[in-house]
């Protein structure tokens, strides 16, 4: 039989590891007395609450909008909305021209980076990186130049400037982190800002999990400066504050020259963003929150049972946590001294102690070997009772 073509950039990229790891199930079973507990996708199992989705269902029986074509960019009382709150938010003037509305925050990301760049060109990731955006590069032809992150997981600007090259297009952030959990301090986010802008590069900065920071008060001070648009970038999402992973509806916060370079990706991909998605986000922004503030106290509560827990459990070494996740060291080593490769020990969880977790080599480049004793645990969709559990397993488990 003739094989049809195939994109080449699209072959050498790796196979999505959420799905990878979800393979590792087949075939297993789970008593009852012992279920699977899984660790292994960031995202809120949960349904929204029932009054967002009264006023979901509100608009698809009853505004014929909902179920046409949108603005490209997103509604533009949306776009109002996350300007508004961003604004006083962050302590700068975001003008809803600058905001545009995407299909999820992972098109967010492809959407900026198609305007960024192309085949040949660069872009700094530090390492741990989000898989996806690796991904992304990837298929585009792109260079992911890793940065190595120490102990503490933050990136160092000074070691980023030593790898800007003149086919560098952006360096890219994502805090409260994922997979490392750390929250990055606001003075290092401006040294990247400074070092983005004397190389004439983007900054971007995903700020998925912005929702559960830890800290008080604004996580950084990049929109206070009045020039804020010539060179910083901010990504968001709303699936995990409001539960909407299935509606896919992101932000991108940009200069409005950028985002009428976006328009073109995002009228190409999906026309627009999805209505209803967007009606909920507008809503959930405007009426929940109390409930978020509940949310993420929840998540900080969980947060605080890792970090006990991982304190108490012999032999593993918490390297961050926070937001969705928690970042560790496992302690296994063959007789011989090898270390258990972080997949071996992640797909041999799954069989001895019903734990399905990622291991760091998804998160690594082949060229940094501290990934085979890494591993991320997401725990957003496990209470304090499961992570008691966890523990428990962990306690047990050997491969």
């Amino acid at each position: 039989m003739t094989l049809l073509p195939l994109n080449p950039a699209m072959a050498a990229t790796d196979p999505p590891p959420v799905m990878e790891a979800r393979r590792w199930l087949a075939g297993l079973t789970f008593p009852a007395d012992r279920p699977l507990i899984n660790v292994s996708q960031a995202a809120p199992v949960d349904l929204p609450p029932l009054a967002l989705r009264q006023a979901i269902a509100e608009a698809a029986l009853n505004d014929p909008a909902a179920h046409l074509y949108g603005p490209v960019l997103g509604l533009p009382t949306l776009r109002a909305e996350i300007a508004l709150r961003w604004s006083l938010g962050y302590g700068g003037v975001i003008a809803p021209e600058q905001v545009a509305i995407t299909q999820g925050c992972n098109q967010a990301f492809t959407a900026v980076m198609s305007t960024l760049a192309g085949a040949g060109d660069e872009v700094i990731l530090p390492t741990p990186w989000y898989f996806n955006h690796k991904m992304w590069l990837d298929m585009q032809g792109v260079r992911s130049v890793p940065l190595a992150t120490g102990p503490d997981l933050l990136p160092d600007p000074a070691r980023a400037a030593a790898l800007i090259t003149d086919r560098t297009k952006a360096i890219v952030l994502v805090s409260p982190n994922n997979p490392g959990g750390v929250e990055y301090p606001a003075d290092l986010v401006a040294a990247f800002r400074d070092l983005a802008r004397a190389q004439g590069i983007a900054l971007i900065l995903d700020e998925t999990y912005r929702d559960f920071d830890s800290r008080t008060g604004r996580p950084h001070d990049l929109f206070s400066d009045p020039d804020w648009a010539d060179c910083f970038i901010q990504l968001y999402s709303f699936s995990k504050a409001y539960r909407l992973t299935g509606h896919r509806v992101g932000a991108v916060v940009a200069s409005v020259a950028r985002l009428a370079e976006v328009e073109k990706f995002l009228d190409t991909v999906a026309i627009c963003p999805s209505q209803l998605g967007q009606i909920a986000a507008l809503w959930g922004m405007q009426n929940l929150a109390q409930w978020v503030a509940g949310e993420r106290d929840e998540i900080l509560a969980r947060r605080a049972a890792m970090v006990a827990g991982f304190h108490a459990l012999e032999g593993w070494r918490l390297l961050g946590c926070g937001a969705y996740f928690a970042y560790v060291e496992h302690p296994f080593a063959h007789a011989s001294g090898a270390v258990y490769t972080s997949d071996a020990v992640c797909k041999l969880a799954v069989q001895k102690a019903a734990t399905l977790m990622l291991p760091g080599t998804m998160f690594q480049p082949a060229s940094h070997p501290e990934g085979a004793r890494q591993i991320r645990i997401a725990f957003a969709n496990v209470d304090r009772d499961g992570i008691a559990t966890l523990f428990d397993r962990l306690a047990n488990f050997h491969p």
